[in-house]
Protein backbone atom coordinates (compact mmCIF):
# COMPACT_ATOMS: atom_id res chain seq x y z
CA UNK A 1 0.00 0.00 0.00
CA UNK A 2 1.18 3.17 -0.80
CA UNK A 3 1.27 6.47 0.92
CA UNK A 4 2.76 10.00 -0.15
CA UNK A 5 5.35 11.68 2.31
CA UNK A 6 3.89 15.32 3.47
CA UNK A 7 5.72 18.44 5.58
CA UNK A 8 3.51 16.62 8.50
CA UNK A 9 3.38 13.52 7.84
CA UNK A 10 2.41 10.69 4.96
CA UNK A 11 -1.39 10.57 3.36
CA UNK A 12 -2.75 7.27 1.99
CA UNK A 13 -5.55 8.58 -0.80
CA UNK A 14 -7.06 5.60 -1.70
CA UNK A 15 -9.91 4.82 0.12
CA UNK A 16 -9.66 0.67 0.61
CA UNK A 17 -6.08 0.91 1.20
CA UNK A 18 -6.24 3.64 3.60
CA UNK A 19 -9.56 1.75 5.38
CA UNK A 20 -7.05 -1.92 5.50
CA UNK A 21 -4.73 0.01 7.32
CA UNK A 22 -6.91 2.13 9.79
CA UNK A 23 -9.25 -0.65 10.48
CA UNK A 24 -6.00 -3.09 11.71
CA UNK A 25 -4.62 -1.66 13.87
CA UNK A 26 -6.15 1.44 14.36
CA UNK A 27 -3.20 3.74 12.55
CA UNK A 28 -3.80 7.22 11.75
CA UNK A 29 -6.38 9.52 11.16
CA UNK A 30 -9.12 8.78 8.62
CA UNK A 31 -9.78 12.00 6.77
CA UNK A 32 -12.94 13.29 4.59
CA UNK A 33 -13.27 11.78 1.05
CA UNK A 34 -11.61 8.10 2.27
CA UNK A 35 -7.78 9.05 2.63
CA UNK A 36 -5.77 8.15 5.66
CA UNK A 37 -3.57 10.77 7.60
CA UNK A 38 -0.28 8.94 9.02
CA UNK A 39 2.03 10.10 11.51
CA UNK A 40 5.70 9.74 10.66
CA UNK A 41 6.24 7.56 13.83
CA UNK A 42 3.30 5.19 12.37
CA UNK A 43 4.26 5.34 8.89
CA UNK A 44 8.21 4.60 9.79
CA UNK A 45 6.65 1.22 11.83
CA UNK A 46 4.24 0.21 8.89
CA UNK A 47 7.33 0.67 6.00
CA UNK A 48 9.21 -1.54 8.39
CA UNK A 49 6.16 -4.50 8.87
CA UNK A 50 6.09 -4.27 5.08
CA UNK A 51 2.67 -3.18 4.90
CA UNK A 52 3.45 0.24 3.73
CA UNK A 53 5.71 1.87 0.91
CA UNK A 54 5.90 5.93 0.93
CA UNK A 55 6.72 7.79 -1.98
CA UNK A 56 8.21 11.70 -2.51
CA UNK A 57 8.99 12.56 -5.69
CA UNK A 58 9.01 9.02 -7.09
CA UNK A 59 11.26 7.82 -4.57
CA UNK A 60 10.51 5.01 -2.51
CA UNK A 61 11.81 6.30 1.12
CA UNK A 62 12.79 3.10 3.31
CA UNK A 63 12.37 3.36 7.13
CA UNK A 64 16.22 4.28 7.71
CA UNK A 65 15.13 7.06 4.92
CA UNK A 66 12.06 7.66 7.34
CA UNK A 67 13.98 7.60 10.53
CA UNK A 68 16.95 9.88 9.47
CA UNK A 69 14.27 12.75 8.39
CA UNK A 70 12.47 11.95 11.79
CA UNK A 71 15.35 12.58 13.63
CA UNK A 72 16.83 16.18 11.79
CA UNK A 73 13.03 17.38 12.95
CA UNK A 74 12.73 15.84 16.39
CA UNK A 75 15.49 15.54 19.07
CA UNK A 76 15.52 12.59 20.40
CA UNK A 77 13.02 10.57 17.81
CA UNK A 78 14.62 7.24 18.10
CA UNK A 79 13.62 6.95 21.60
CA UNK A 80 10.62 7.69 20.87
CA UNK A 81 10.04 5.37 17.96
CA UNK A 82 11.96 2.12 20.11
CA UNK A 83 9.22 2.81 22.36
CA UNK A 84 6.54 3.08 20.01
CA UNK A 85 7.85 0.09 18.15
CA UNK A 86 7.52 -2.35 21.73
CA UNK A 87 4.71 -1.39 22.47
CA UNK A 88 2.68 -1.85 19.07
CA UNK A 89 4.51 -5.79 18.64
CA UNK A 90 3.14 -6.19 22.45
CA UNK A 91 -0.32 -5.94 20.44
CA UNK A 92 -1.01 -2.13 21.94
CA UNK A 93 -2.90 0.04 19.87
CA UNK A 94 -0.86 3.36 20.32
CA UNK A 95 -1.55 6.89 19.75
CA UNK A 96 0.82 10.23 20.13
CA UNK A 97 0.53 12.20 23.42
CA UNK A 98 0.02 15.21 24.68
CA UNK A 99 3.07 17.52 25.73
CA UNK A 100 4.74 16.75 28.43
CA UNK A 101 3.89 13.20 27.80
CA UNK A 102 4.63 11.00 24.85
CA UNK A 103 2.13 8.21 23.84
CA UNK A 104 -1.78 7.64 25.07
CA UNK A 105 -1.81 3.19 24.92
CA UNK A 106 -4.86 1.82 25.08
CA UNK A 107 -6.06 -2.23 26.58
CA UNK A 108 -6.08 -5.23 24.42
CA UNK A 109 -8.93 -5.13 22.17
CA UNK A 110 -9.60 -1.29 22.97
CA UNK A 111 -9.59 1.47 19.97
CA UNK A 112 -9.76 5.48 20.08
CA UNK A 113 -12.91 6.57 20.40
CA UNK A 114 -14.43 3.70 22.20
CA UNK A 115 -12.35 3.11 25.29
CA UNK A 116 -10.74 5.10 27.40
CA UNK A 117 -7.03 4.87 27.45
CA UNK A 118 -4.71 2.58 29.95
CA UNK A 119 -1.64 4.26 30.16
CA UNK A 120 -0.01 7.74 29.35
CA UNK A 121 3.29 7.24 28.24
CA UNK A 122 6.73 8.98 28.80
CA UNK A 123 9.15 7.48 26.42
CA UNK A 124 13.06 8.36 28.37
CA UNK A 125 16.72 7.76 27.73
CA UNK A 126 18.91 5.93 30.43
CA UNK A 127 20.74 8.37 30.00
CA UNK A 128 18.47 11.38 30.60
CA UNK A 129 18.07 12.85 34.16
CA UNK A 130 16.13 11.61 36.76
CA UNK A 131 13.82 14.60 37.89
CA UNK A 132 11.50 13.76 40.51
CA UNK A 133 9.44 17.27 40.45
CA UNK A 134 8.90 16.56 36.56
CA UNK A 135 8.00 13.29 37.48
CA UNK A 136 4.88 14.28 40.00
CA UNK A 137 3.96 17.09 37.84
CA UNK A 138 3.45 13.99 35.04
CA UNK A 139 1.62 12.28 37.80
CA UNK A 140 -0.52 14.47 38.99
CA UNK A 141 -2.02 15.52 34.82
CA UNK A 142 -2.16 11.59 34.58
CA UNK A 143 -3.94 11.24 38.42
CA UNK A 144 -6.33 14.27 37.23
CA UNK A 145 -7.98 12.22 34.27
CA UNK A 146 -7.62 8.57 36.03
CA UNK A 147 -4.70 7.24 33.91
CA UNK A 148 -1.88 5.28 35.03
CA UNK A 149 1.68 6.79 34.20
CA UNK A 150 3.99 4.13 32.36
CA UNK A 151 7.71 5.43 32.38
CA UNK A 152 9.55 3.80 28.89
CA UNK A 153 13.78 3.64 29.99
CA UNK A 154 15.40 2.46 26.66
CA UNK A 155 19.26 1.48 27.57
CA UNK A 156 21.77 1.77 25.08
CA UNK A 157 21.27 -1.33 24.04
CA UNK A 158 17.68 -0.33 22.78
CA UNK A 159 15.59 -2.45 25.17
CA UNK A 160 12.51 -0.49 26.91
CA UNK A 161 12.41 -1.43 30.56
CA UNK A 162 8.72 -0.48 31.91
CA UNK A 163 8.22 1.33 35.44
CA UNK A 164 4.62 2.16 36.85
CA UNK A 165 4.41 5.32 38.97
CA UNK A 166 1.95 6.19 41.22
CA UNK A 167 1.25 8.11 44.58
CA UNK A 168 1.32 6.43 48.07
CA UNK A 169 0.05 7.15 51.33
CA UNK A 170 1.58 4.66 53.88
CA UNK A 171 0.07 3.98 56.67
CA UNK A 172 0.49 1.98 59.82
CA UNK A 173 -0.80 0.10 62.91
CA UNK A 174 0.35 2.14 66.33
CA UNK A 175 -0.63 5.07 68.39
CA UNK A 176 0.73 7.61 69.98
CA UNK A 177 4.00 7.31 71.94
CA UNK A 178 3.18 7.39 75.81
CA UNK A 179 4.95 10.03 77.36
CA UNK A 180 3.79 9.33 81.03
CA UNK A 181 6.99 8.20 81.88
CA UNK A 182 10.39 10.12 80.42
CA UNK A 183 13.43 7.82 79.88
CA UNK A 184 16.82 9.15 80.82
CA UNK A 185 19.13 8.65 77.81
CA UNK A 186 23.49 8.97 77.97
CA UNK A 187 24.98 10.43 74.90
CA UNK A 188 27.77 8.70 73.36
CA UNK A 189 29.45 9.39 70.46
CA UNK A 190 26.98 8.59 67.52
CA UNK A 191 24.31 6.84 69.14
CA UNK A 192 22.32 7.29 72.68
CA UNK A 193 22.34 4.35 75.36
CA UNK A 194 19.02 4.35 77.60
CA UNK A 195 20.53 2.32 80.77
CA UNK A 196 17.34 1.51 83.08
CA UNK A 197 15.96 -1.81 82.16
CA UNK A 198 12.38 -0.73 82.80
CA UNK A 199 12.66 2.32 80.82
CA UNK A 200 14.56 0.42 77.70
CA UNK A 201 11.48 -2.03 78.04
CA UNK A 202 8.54 0.50 77.88
CA UNK A 203 10.44 2.66 74.87
CA UNK A 204 10.86 -0.90 72.59
CA UNK A 205 8.23 -2.40 73.77
CA UNK A 206 5.82 0.56 72.84
CA UNK A 207 7.19 1.84 69.51
CA UNK A 208 9.84 -0.60 69.23
CA UNK A 209 12.09 2.03 69.52
CA UNK A 210 16.24 1.07 69.28
CA UNK A 211 17.70 -2.26 69.72
CA UNK A 212 18.16 -4.29 73.05
CA UNK A 213 21.74 -4.79 74.06
CA UNK A 214 21.50 -6.59 76.91
CA UNK A 215 19.52 -5.11 79.54
CA UNK A 216 20.00 -1.42 78.02
CA UNK A 217 18.74 -0.26 74.91
CA UNK A 218 20.60 1.56 72.36
CA UNK A 219 18.60 4.72 70.26
CA UNK A 220 19.93 6.41 66.65
CA UNK A 221 20.26 9.69 66.56
CA UNK A 222 17.12 10.17 64.54
CA UNK A 223 15.07 8.38 67.25
CA UNK A 224 17.01 9.84 70.32
CA UNK A 225 16.25 13.55 68.60
CA UNK A 226 12.53 11.96 68.22
CA UNK A 227 11.94 11.23 71.44
CA UNK A 228 13.47 14.44 72.56
CA UNK A 229 11.56 16.54 70.49
CA UNK A 230 8.04 14.97 71.93
CA UNK A 231 9.32 15.02 75.45
CA UNK A 232 9.79 11.28 76.22
CA UNK A 233 13.21 11.33 76.64
CA UNK A 234 16.00 13.40 78.82
CA UNK A 235 19.62 13.36 77.57
CA UNK A 236 23.04 13.40 79.38
CA UNK A 237 26.51 13.59 77.84
CA UNK A 238 28.70 10.52 78.07
CA UNK A 239 31.75 12.35 79.18
CA UNK A 240 30.17 15.83 80.97
CA UNK A 241 27.54 14.18 82.72
CA UNK A 242 25.53 17.91 81.16
CA UNK A 243 22.05 17.93 79.71
CA UNK A 244 21.93 17.85 75.75
CA UNK A 245 19.51 19.87 74.61
CA UNK A 246 17.43 19.05 71.01
CA UNK A 247 19.59 21.64 69.25
CA UNK A 248 23.45 20.20 70.66
CA UNK A 249 21.79 16.57 69.77
CA UNK A 250 20.92 18.24 65.61
CA UNK A 251 23.92 19.60 65.78
CA UNK A 252 26.48 16.57 66.53
CA UNK A 253 24.53 14.47 64.23
CA UNK A 254 24.78 16.67 61.11
CA UNK A 255 28.40 16.37 61.75
CA UNK A 256 28.11 12.98 61.48
CA UNK A 257 25.44 13.02 58.55
CA UNK A 258 25.18 15.75 56.84
CA UNK A 259 21.52 15.49 55.51
CA UNK A 260 20.25 14.23 58.80
CA UNK A 261 17.68 17.54 58.90
CA UNK A 262 16.25 16.16 55.59
CA UNK A 263 15.98 12.46 57.15
CA UNK A 264 14.45 13.33 60.78
CA UNK A 265 11.66 15.01 58.84
CA UNK A 266 11.02 12.28 56.79
CA UNK A 267 11.17 9.78 60.44
CA UNK A 268 8.80 12.19 61.80
CA UNK A 269 6.36 11.90 59.15
CA UNK A 270 6.20 8.14 59.67
CA UNK A 271 6.34 8.43 62.67
CA UNK A 272 2.64 10.60 62.62
CA UNK A 273 1.41 7.75 60.54
CA UNK A 274 1.90 4.91 62.71
CA UNK A 275 4.66 3.18 60.91
CA UNK A 276 7.35 1.48 62.93
CA UNK A 277 10.69 3.18 61.30
CA UNK A 278 14.45 1.41 61.05
CA UNK A 279 17.52 1.97 58.74
CA UNK A 280 17.64 0.68 55.93
CA UNK A 281 21.15 0.98 55.60
CA UNK A 282 21.48 -3.01 54.89
CA UNK A 283 19.33 -2.55 51.81
CA UNK A 284 20.93 0.78 50.36
CA UNK A 285 17.88 3.04 51.46
CA UNK A 286 17.82 5.96 54.40
CA UNK A 287 15.19 3.39 56.06
CA UNK A 288 12.61 0.46 56.25
CA UNK A 289 9.13 1.35 57.25
CA UNK A 290 6.67 -1.81 58.93
CA UNK A 291 3.27 -1.28 59.21
CA UNK A 292 3.17 -3.03 62.62
CA UNK A 293 5.22 -5.21 64.72
CA UNK A 294 8.64 -6.19 63.25
CA UNK A 295 9.02 -8.96 64.94
CA UNK A 296 5.80 -10.55 63.35
CA UNK A 297 5.97 -8.88 59.55
CA UNK A 298 8.35 -8.15 57.44
CA UNK A 299 8.82 -4.41 56.29
CA UNK A 300 6.76 -3.03 53.80
CA UNK A 301 8.73 -0.15 52.36
CA UNK A 302 11.98 0.84 51.62
CA UNK A 303 12.34 4.85 51.76
CA UNK A 304 14.64 7.04 50.55
CA UNK A 305 14.63 10.81 51.82
CA UNK A 306 14.93 13.35 49.21
CA UNK A 307 14.82 17.11 48.87
CA UNK A 308 12.23 18.84 46.91
CA UNK A 309 14.62 19.51 43.93
CA UNK A 310 15.59 15.87 43.72
CA UNK A 311 17.65 14.32 40.66
CA UNK A 312 19.32 11.73 39.65
CA UNK A 313 20.63 9.62 37.15
CA UNK A 314 18.76 6.54 35.90
CA UNK A 315 20.73 3.79 36.37
CA UNK A 316 20.33 4.89 40.17
CA UNK A 317 17.08 4.86 40.30
CA UNK A 318 16.86 1.48 38.58
CA UNK A 319 19.55 -0.06 41.01
CA UNK A 320 17.13 0.90 44.19
CA UNK A 321 14.11 -0.67 42.61
CA UNK A 322 15.61 -4.09 41.51
CA UNK A 323 16.90 -4.08 45.09
CA UNK A 324 13.49 -3.37 46.33
CA UNK A 325 11.57 -5.99 44.37
CA UNK A 326 14.33 -8.48 44.87
CA UNK A 327 13.60 -7.97 48.75
CA UNK A 328 10.15 -7.90 48.29
CA UNK A 329 9.39 -4.55 49.33
CA UNK A 330 8.08 -1.24 47.80
CA UNK A 331 10.78 1.54 47.07
CA UNK A 332 9.36 5.19 47.85
CA UNK A 333 11.01 8.31 47.46
CA UNK A 334 9.64 10.46 50.27
CA UNK A 335 10.11 14.23 48.86
CA UNK A 336 10.67 16.59 51.62
CA UNK A 337 8.69 19.83 51.49
CA UNK A 338 8.13 22.69 53.76
CA UNK A 339 4.36 21.52 55.28
CA UNK A 340 4.39 17.63 54.00
CA UNK A 341 6.75 14.50 52.57
CA UNK A 342 5.01 13.07 49.39
CA UNK A 343 5.92 9.42 48.90
CA UNK A 344 6.19 7.60 45.20
CA UNK A 345 6.67 4.41 44.30
CA UNK A 346 8.36 3.32 40.92
CA UNK A 347 7.67 -0.73 40.14
CA UNK A 348 9.09 -2.50 37.31
CA UNK A 349 5.63 -3.29 34.80
CA UNK A 350 5.75 -5.76 32.33
CA UNK A 351 2.73 -4.07 30.03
Amino acid sequence: MSGQLKDWGILVEDQAEASQIHNKGFYGVPQTGGSLKLDLIEAIYLVECERLEVLSDGDNKTASDLLRLAHRTSEGFEVLYLVYRELRQRGYVVKLGQHPLDFRVFPRGGSPNKTPSKWWVAAISERSTFDLGKLMDDLDRTTEVRKKLLLAIVDEESDVTYYEVRRVHPKGKLGAVDLTAKANGIMMADRVIVPDKDEATALHGGHYFGKPIGSTLQLSLIEAAFLLEIGGLKLKDAKTNREVTLFALKKRARAVQPDFNLRFDAFKDMKAKGLVVKTGFKYGSHFRAYEGDPGKQHARYLVHAVPKGYTAMWPEVSRAVRLAHGVKKEILLGRVAEKEVEYVNLSRYRP
